[in-house]
């Protein structure tokens, strides 16, 4: 859901440069920073980018200037003669005091505040909107066109994350069945100790090794990680806005390694339960970026 682009363009007297760019996030927000005075551009980027995107969040700017070179120069009549109103008031009342002020000038005059206005001709914002339009498509084409070549490696790297997820889910099938003959060798060695002082049924340990048996069975564990495995890999392969629907899976990977590692009862087993919660929170950490 990352990415960046910007653009920069022109019309008449007007120039502008886009800057767009995403990070990553549950839903989809956009913001969007344009002049208020373009009537109708905010609602046009909003819709365009809602369009092309379904997560993240999105953040649009736009700079504009502009040079006008029909901006004219022009003199306040009225604050002129204010000015010089006053400029007579203040030589009177010195004179009528014995002072002797120096002569003004009429660039000392001019200089005064608000003496020259400067003007300009405001335009029609009609065809500066279309030509904003016309640009910002290119713009959002190149975000698409990035946020696509990141989406490429991240999917490599997802593939890559389920295919070590799926070697030890069969790495812990193997050890299961090291770890059923060592649990009954374990429990008989005990049971051994105890029948030097009392008689033991040989039916009892049969059942209690079956209710052992049950109790550390992970193979449904096992049949749904394959299965998420599955789920997963058709999702990244179907493509377009599954970033919700990979985070689900994620967390269902993480609740079959957990379980895996409560039932594992042998250090070999517990290792690759680890790894595997491993695996997947580096994975769920990619997922993130999936739209």
């Amino acid at each position: 859901m990352t990415g960046f682009a910007s653009g920069k363009g022109s019309f008449e007297a007007h120039s502008w440069s886009w800057d767009l760019r995403a990070v990553n996030g549950k839903g989809q927000d956009i913001r969007v920073r344009v002049p208020d005075w373009i009537t109708g551009l905010e609602a046009h980027v909003r819709s365009a980018t809602a369009a092309a995107t379904a997560r993240g969040n999105i953040t649009i700017g736009l700079r504009l200037a502009r040079e006008d070179a029909s901006a004219a120069i022009a003199l306040n009549t009225a604050q002129l003669q204010a000015v010089l109103a006053a400029m007579a008031e203040v030589e009177q009342q010195a004179m009528d005091q014995g002072l002797s002020l120096a002569p003004s000038t009429a660039s000392q005059v001019l200089g005064l505040r608000g003496i020259l206005e400067q003007t300009t001709t405001e335009d029609d914002p009609a065809p500066l909107l279309a030509a904003l339009k016309a640009d910002f498509a290119p713009v959002l084409a190149s975000f698409n066109e990035m946020r696509a070549a990141e989406g490429a490696a991240l999917e490599k790297l997802i593939q890559a994350q389920l295919d070590d997820i799926e070697r030890l889910t069969e790495a812990a099938a193997a050890a299961t069945e090291a770890r059923r003959t060592e649990s009954e060798a374990a429990f008989r060695a005990s049971l051994a100790r105890v029948a030097e002082a009392v008689e033991v049924d040989e039916t009892r340990i049969a059942q209690e090794l079956a209710l052992l048996a049950v109790k550390a069975d992970i193979s449904e564990e096992l049949g749904r990680l394959h299965a998420h495995v599955a789920a997963a890999r058709a999702l990244v392969a179907q493509g377009g806005a599954v970033g919700r629907k990979l985070d689900f899976l994620a967390q269902e990977f993480n609740r079959e390694a957990n379980t895996l590692c409560s039932k594992a009862q042998m250090s070999a087993l517990t290792s690759i339960g680890l790894d595997l919660k491993a695996v997947i929170d580096q994975m769920r950490e990619q997922i993130q970026n999936v739209e």
